[in-house]
């Protein structure tokens, strides 16, 4: 450490000699790159302006003793300074480090959605998810069985950041574990919640509608726990249908059942499961209306599922000034023929 500090004294002594006979640019290039390492170095100003203080006096032995005390002055504004300039430092790091750990979460959450497609010639499924921030409360979530029978999910952790990663977390890996449930929306959700109930904050608590897709009858299955209502839309009517759904939240209450549904599908027969960031965008001119939404599908209706899904969120985002208010999801299942 002392000889670190003798190189830094001579250093700037020889620096400041340079520039005081010189006045050249060159040596005040020499002044950046020495601040450059003053700060690898973690000099503080005040140790700064305390080493120019005794270089200065070396080369000028007989300063007047006003110069003297004004040096002192200023050493004593600096050690303030640096206190505070130590402080913005440590701060910043612990800043750094938290970011660091919010990119390791946010892609550990990335790691839970799905990324294999959905492959089967008789439904069109697209799906998009967009986080407002770095991290998501909003998962979305399909799987496909040995009979083609498929299981989609669009969830809402009322929450964000790390906690609300964590809850999708056991919420994938939940489902992961009752395959002979996946085609049974409400006895999903009732084992579902169950494991919410027990295992989260009492302040926490997810919304999610979990539908199910069976091929050998075309028939859609789905139920809900307190989730955003999606849409129905029936070609052979050109009209939308609301989704609704009876049913808690998860994680409210360990007893609870939940209703299921069940629709026919005939072939151009789509669904649509979203989250609130979609019905909740937000204009200059309020909340937009669900009809709005159901009018950028339809303007779509003859484009692929994840065509309509894109350009509808491009939409909304464009909207709101490009800038998300809330996690947005948006996810259509199609039967094509």
């Amino acid at each position: 450490m002392e000889k670190t500090k003798l190189s830094m004294y001579q250093l700037y002594k020889d620096m400041l000699n340079t520039y005081l006979d010189s006045k050249s640019e060159h040596a005040l290039y020499a002044a950046q790159q020495f601040s450059k390492e003053m700060m690898e170095k973690d000099m503080s100003p005040e140790e700064m302006v305390s080493l120019h203080m005794s270089v200065f006096q070396e080369m000028v032995p007989e300063l007047p003793e006003e110069v003297v005390d004004s040096f002192d002055l200023l050493l004593e504004v600096m050690i303030g300074y640096g206190l505070a300039y130590r402080e913005h430092q440590s701060l910043r790091d612990r800043q750094r480090q938290l970011e660091s750990e919010i990119n390791v979460a946010a892609q550990m959450q990335q790691s839970l959605l799905p990324e294999d497609k959905v492959s089967a010639p008789e439904v069109d499924l697209g799906v998009i998810s967009v986080p407002a921030g770095k991290m998501s409360g909003d998962y979305y979530h399909y799987i496909q069985d040995d009979h083609g029978c498929i299981g989609l999910a669009v969830a809402d952790v009322i929450g964000k950041g790390v906690p609300a990663a964590m809850c999708m977390s056991m919420i994938k890996y939940a489902m992961d574990s009752m395959p002979e449930q996946r085609l049974q929306p409400a006895a999903l959700l009732e084992s579902l919640n169950r494991v919410v109930e027990r295992n989260i904050d009492s302040n926490m608590f997810i919304t999610m509608v979990y539908g199910s897709y069976d091929p050998r009858n075309h028939r859609f299955y789905y139920a809900g726990a307190g989730h955003e209502p999606g849409f129905y839309y029936s070609k052979k009517t050109d009209s939308f249908e609301e989704l609704t759904t009876k049913g808690l939240v998860l994680g409210l209450s360990q007893k609870v059942t939940y209703q299921e549904y069940v629709k026919n599908v005939e072939p151009g027969d789509f669904f649509v499961l979203l989250s609130d960031g979609v019905t909740e965008c937000r204009t200059e001119d309020g909340f937009i209306e669900r009809e709005q939404i159901t009018d950028m599908i339809r303007k779509h209706i003859d484009l692929p599922a994840q065509d309509i899904v894109n350009l509808v969120y491009r939409e909304l985002e464009k909207m709101q000034d490009f800038q998300l208010k809330d996690d947005f999801t948006l996810l259509i299942l199609r039967r094509s023929v």
